[in-house]
């Protein structure tokens, strides 16, 4: 009998051994698997995530195109530019307190009025770069002609100073400016002639 239950005492624990190493090692797999799931699950984060190595660039371009576009749009503004429409004149003012002067026959382009306009002259002769009058209003030197449909814009030459010389053909233009920019401009070239302007011409360049 001592010996029987001594067997049965012996087997009892061998039994219960043999279920707890079962369990430890059921638990040591479970870990195991959690820890290569979390490890997979780092290594997918990190992909995701931006390194020094390979920084996100694309919000960067996606504003660099953006400002290029705008900038682009922004060069391509153009003003419309007004257009002459008769021969323009050089009248001497002799025997007259008018004096010498300019007469130019222009009109607006559609939707523009005389408001917009500005008379600008060479700087130096003809060719040479052209800058406002000094000077001149051009909306009180200028009446419009309802009969024929257009401005006239009269420039008395004393406003011309040094640029007219004897022989001397310098640029007159009427340009469209909005929002600091400026039309293409319609122009005419005149001089001065000789004394009292006597044999002055005037003529469309445009």
């Amino acid at each position: 009998m001592l010996t029987a239950h001594a067997d049965a005492m012996s087997s009892d624990r061998e039994g219960g051994r043999a279920a707890v190493g079962s369990l430890g090692r059921r638990r040591a797999k479970g870990l195991l698997l959690h820890s290569r799931a979390g490890l997979a699950l780092l290594f997918a984060v990190s992909l995701l995530l931006p390194t020094q190595s390979s920084p996100v660039i694309g919000s960067t371009e996606a504003a660099w195109q953006r400002d290029h576009v705008s900038t682009g749009a922004f060069g391509a503004v153009t003003i419309p530019a007004p257009r002459l429409t008769a021969p323009c004149r050089f009248l001497p003012g002799v025997l007259t307190v008018i004096g010498p002067r300019i007469e130019i026959y222009w009109a607006p382009p559609p939707t523009y009025g005389d408001d917009k306009a500005q008379v600008w002259a060479s700087t130096a002769g003809l060719g040479t770069a052209l800058a406002p009058l000094t000077g001149f209003n051009l909306r009180q030197n200028t009446a419009f002609d309802a009969r024929a449909g257009h401005y006239v814009t009269t420039v008395p030459t004393n406003l011309l100073g040094g640029l007219l010389g004897l022989g001397t053909e310098i640029e007159l233009s009427i340009v469209i400016a909005e929002h600091g920019w400026t039309s293409t401009p319609a122009s005419t070239a005149t001089n001065a002639g000789l004394v009292l302007g006597l044999g002055a011409t005037c003529r469309n360049l445009s």
